[in-house]
């Protein structure tokens, strides 16, 4: 039985989502207040991805158990490159491709959290405006006199690319100094006590806690969750045709359904506390069920997802699709599209390049082995060697080719 007294970190614990918390007592006392959290995002890509959910998750339990969140996108921790887990520096980005990926991923907030003015509306803030104003002179001075070598070289980050002698610049070095600090002018601006993040954040969280001690004697606390994998060992939100995006431009509320819908049996009952509203007795009563019945948790997990995300009409339209594609071997209009020129498809119209329109193969190499492994269907018919499609075979509820690998990848290729 837990023994906070907070709802917010009763929810949290009971869910799964507590690693690590800096002064227990004191943190629960104030998030039974009326506490200000934060957590940061670097706009390192156009949109985010199933990894960041746990983040964002924690800022929507904050805000339900009465909190104000704070979204804070690293407009100019992004020019840096946070080295947290990374066995090579990032690449740096133009201002303008910052700029472009912090508006694609401001998006994926508003779904999760109610933003505006009141006391617990979450607030989105850009560290640029406060990071870019600063002198590099002035910032060693004032900032940097807080931060000693020893500390920074016993970060487990630091640590393993020194020991083992890869590249770690200067540049990167610094990373910890700047997120310490954002963590100081929030706590000024806003009254933020509380900075969240993954288990590899602990290193320069820490370092916002202590810096707001040095500089302004005030009380900073720190929270992290676990690292999600999968049961099978693999990281969180990776599949085999690459990271799942939550803006719809990049993954259809159709794929995102199905990433969902494909759980690992030994992972629906965690992910369901951890990224889904659903009581804990509902899902005590999924995690009951066995052998086939799992089935119901996953759609429950996928619908809850998908709907959190896209909408509930999209959910629907996802599960019908699903279920005409997979259980009926016919067609919906809802199944991922791509659309392939005619004069495109006039000069290729091999099954590899159904496949490769679709994105469902990466390499003329990898649709070969696929469909000598038999995994191959065009409109449901197996397809054993590479051959040439025509117009004919169009179906014409749809328009354009149902083309499937395995059992679970499926998309539909028109010819335009």
């Amino acid at each position: 039985m837990s023994s906070y007294k907070s709802d917010f970190l009763r929810t949290l614990d009971a869910r799964g989502y507590i690693k690590q918390v800096t002064h227990t007592d004191e943190l629960d006392t104030y998030c039974a207040g009326s506490p200000v959290a934060y957590i940061g995002f670097d706009a390192t890509a156009d949109s985010l991805h199933v990894g960041n959910l746990m983040g964002i998750m924690m800022l929507r339990r904050f805000q339900q158990a009465g909190g104000k969140p704070i979204v804070l996108i690293g407009g100019g921790t992004t020019k840096v490159g946070d080295p947290t887990d990374k066995e090579k520096s990032r690449p740096i980005l133009t201002e303008d491709r910052i700029a472009t990926n912090m508006a694609g991923i401001r998006k994926a907030f508003e779904p999760f959290l109610t933003f505006g003015d009141g006391p617990t509306d979450a607030i989105m803030v850009n560290n640029d405006d406060w990071l870019s104003k600063w002198g590099y002179v002035e910032f060693l001075r004032d900032i940097g006199k807080y931060f000693t070598i020893n500390t920074m070289i016993k970060q487990e980050t630091v640590a393993r690319r020194l020991r083992e002698e890869q590249p770690f610049s200067f540049l990167e070095f610094n990373y910890l100094l700047l997120q310490s600090y954002d963590f100081l002018e929030l706590s000024r601006r806003y009254g933020c006590q509380l900075q969240m993040g993954g288990s590899d954040q602990w290193g320069n969280i820490l370092g916002g806690t202590d810096l707001i001690h040095k500089a302004d004697g005030g009380q900073g606390f720190g929270l992290t969750c676990p690292l999600i994998t999968t049961a099978s060992g693999g990281k969180m939100g990776k599949t085999a045709d690459g990271a799942v995006w939550l803006n719809a431009e990049q993954r259809s509320p159709y794929e995102y359904w199905q990433f969902w819908r494909n759980t690992e049996d030994a992972d629906v009952s965690k992910f369901l506390k951890l990224f889904t509203d659903l009581s804990l007795d509902e899902i005590a009563t999924f995690a009951a069920l066995e052998g086939a019945e799992i089935n119901q948790a996953k759609i429950a997990l996928a619908n809850a997802a998908t709907t959190m995300l896209h909408g509930e009409q999209a959910a629907r339209e996802a599960e019908g699709a699903a279920s005409k594609a997979f259980t009926d071997s016919g067609v919906s209009i809802d199944l991922p599209t791509f659309e392939i020129s005619k004069a495109e498809f006039k000069n290729a119209r091999s099954t590899i390049a159904l496949l490769k329109a679709a994105e469902l193969v990466n390499s003329n190499g990898e649709a070969r082995r696929k469909i000598a492994e038999g995994a191959v269907r065009v409109n449901d018919e197996k397809i054993l060697e590479d051959r040439a499609h025509n117009y004919d075979e169009l179906l014409p509820e749809v328009d354009a080719f149902k083309v499937q690998v395995g059992k679970k990848r499926i998309a539909l290729v028109r010819p335009v």
